[in-house]
Formats: structure tokens, C-alpha cells, sequence
């Protein structure tokens, strides 16, 4: 009986502490407003980014009746050919060494492919 009145008088204690008032949120200052200016300035100019030219890619476009070929050279240096037939997907051919011996790739992807397995099928 002891224990209850104890847990009671806590009980009556704590929700008078919570029925006390709580302080009032101070004073709300209302925002400003600033006009904006009539005219507004316009951006800066775009400047040259002052990029070495030699290392601009120099790409050469050789029309064919069948296909397309676009030479991609870095500082005269053969880098790829991207050939595109007039049916069909286009592949690249990238010089393999100094010999300028070419290797087909489909892409100029890494290589590294994600696995797809087929987990479920309906």
C-alpha cells in the first residue's frame, strides 16, 4: 500500500511539473525587404582558358560510300578511328603499337563488365 501511494504522489508530483506555463517564444522581428536594383549587371565575359592547343584533339572526317571514318589525333599523334558502317554499329580501331597494327574494339570501354546472371525467369 506504501508503494502505491509513493508511486501516486510521484505521479500527482511530475504532472504538476508539466501544467506549469511554458516561458513565451520570444518576439518575432519581421524580415526585411530590400528592393532589387533596376539594372542588373551583366555576367562576365568568357575569357580563353588558355588550354594548350597542340593538346586539342584534331579529328578527320574521310567519307566513304560504305562508311565513315573519323581520325582522332593528339599533338599528330594517331590516337583511335572511330568507323561508322552505313549499316551496322560502329567500332573503333585503336593502333596497338608503333608498327600502327590496328585491334577492333567495339567500344572504348576499360573492359571491365559487371556480371549479369539471369537469377529468376517466368
Amino acid at each position: 500500500m506504501m508503494r502505491i501511494a509513493a508511486a501516486l504522489s510521484m505521479l500527482i508530483y511530475a504532472t504538476a511539473a508539466l501544467a506549469q506555463p511554458a516561458a513565451p517564444p520570444p518576439p518575432v522581428t519581421p524580415p526585411t525587404y530590400t528592393k532589387p536594383p533596376d539594372i542588373v549587371p551583366p555576367p562576365p565575359p568568357i575569357t580563353e582558358s588558355g588550354g594548350d592547343p597542340e593538346l586539342e584533339p584534331q579529328i578527320t572526317i574521310i567519307r566513304k560510300e560504305t562508311e565513315v571514318h573519323e581520325e582522332v589525333r593528339v599533338n599528330g599523334e594517331l590516337r583511335y578511328i572511330k568507323v561508322t558502317p552505313r549499316w551496322g554499329l560502329p567500332y573503333y580501331l585503336v593502333p596497338t603499337g608503333p608498327g600502327q597494327a590496328f585491334q577492333r574494339m567495339d567500344s572504348l570501354g576499360s573492359g571491365v563488365r559487371a556480371p549479369m546472371w539471369l537469377l529468376f525467369s517466368w
